[in-house]
């Protein structure tokens, strides 16, 4: 029903920022500034900013207990694809707020409106970010952002079709390739969809046959993309010397040819540090299927027995537990 409005949105979103809650906002001051290198400042006691570029907020770290994702928000080009996705979201009896002046400036926006995403998420977007020359103080040279967004996330799905969809539909996402990986006896189906040139913004990963979802937040990892090779292996030096687990070691995937690095941010979910993707190309772009996450490397450094049985009885669980998805 909504093709034409969605495949007209392609290339007019891009991911603007996350806001994160978390009762160790000093444990994170850590790991933002000291091991991944980013830009931070404390905008209260309960409140804690990073930045990567000129935008005046990439990530907000409130205090609270969720150790979770609370919301992402999407930058779109112009009004009227904004108006393209509040029309698509009227249609599907999706309802949208507008954030209040306070909310705005706190996330570095002029505006923004937000609704229910999937898993509980709040979807927020906006148009004009608020930027700033003020020169940033982060031991990074700098980060890959522009007309890319500022990186992209993965999530595990009970209903990969219906999500898959949602993001389509909405945003008007288009599918870059597949990856099929083994792993403890249980094969994951991920699903990669790009909203711009950026390889992709959103992973989304399913168990075949019986699904399950093992994790304990609802974002699996989220990824930045430094713009030097070596800023990149001294982030990986840094979380390790700072005590930070290192979840997979730096590695290659065969599909963006990324190489990067997994750590376990305060929070518990992943920070994916990469560097030197590919970027896709509509004029001659096929998709594929692969049949490993990595091309090389990437070997797990924290698998333990007591991982593993905690990730199997989050995943019994979720047996029992509902996924919400927006329609």
């Amino acid at each position: 029903m909504f093709e034409v409005g969605s495949e007209n949105l392609f290339n007019s979103v891009k991911l603007g920022y996350v806001i994160v809650e978390s009762d160790h906002l000093e444990r994170w001051l850590t790991f933002g500034k000291d091991a991944i290198g980013l830009h931070a400042e404390y905008l209260s006691e309960d409140m804690l900013s990073f930045r990567i570029d000129r935008h005046i907020r990439r990530f907000l770290i409130k205090k609270g207990n969720a150790e979770d994702f609370t919301s992402l928000g999407f930058q779109v080009k112009d009004e009227n694809s904004l108006k393209s996705i509040l029309e698509i979201l009227k249609e599907r009896r999706i309802e949208v707020r507008r954030g209040s002046g306070i909310d705005a400036n706190l996330r570095g926006v002029e505006s923004f409106w937000e609704f229910l995403g999937p898993k509980g998420l709040r979807i927020e977007i906006f148009i004009n970010p608020i930027l700033t020359e003020t020169p940033l103080n982060m031991l990074s040279k700098g980060f890959v952002t522009e007309q890319f967004g500022m990186g992209h996330f993965a999530m595990v799905s009970k209903q990969p079709e219906k999500l898959i969809e949602f993001w389509k539909e909405i945003f008007g996402a288009r599918i870059s390739d597949y990856i099929e990986q083994k792993m403890s006896g249980v094969t994951l189906d991920i699903t990669f969809l790009r909203m711009n040139p950026r390889h992709h913004s959103i992973a989304i990963a399913a168990t075949r046959g019986l699904r399950l979802d093992p994790l304990s937040t609802r974002i699996q990892h989220l990824n930045i993309e430094m713009r030097n090779l070596e800023d990149m292996t001294n982030a990986y030096q840094r979380c390790k010397e700072l005590g930070f687990e290192i979840a997979h070691g730096i590695g290659q995937h065969p599909n963006d040819l990324e190489l990067s690095f997994y750590v376990i941010t305060p929070s518990g979910f992943e920070f994916e540090v990469g560097w030197n993707p590919i970027s896709v190309s509509e004029i001659d772009w096929k998709q594929n299927k692969y049949k490993q996450i990595s091309a090389w490397g990437h070997e797990p450094e924290i698998s333990t027995a007591l991982s593993r049985f905690n990730e199997f009885r989050r995943g019994f669980f979720s047996l029992f537990r509902s996924e919400y998805i927006p329609f």
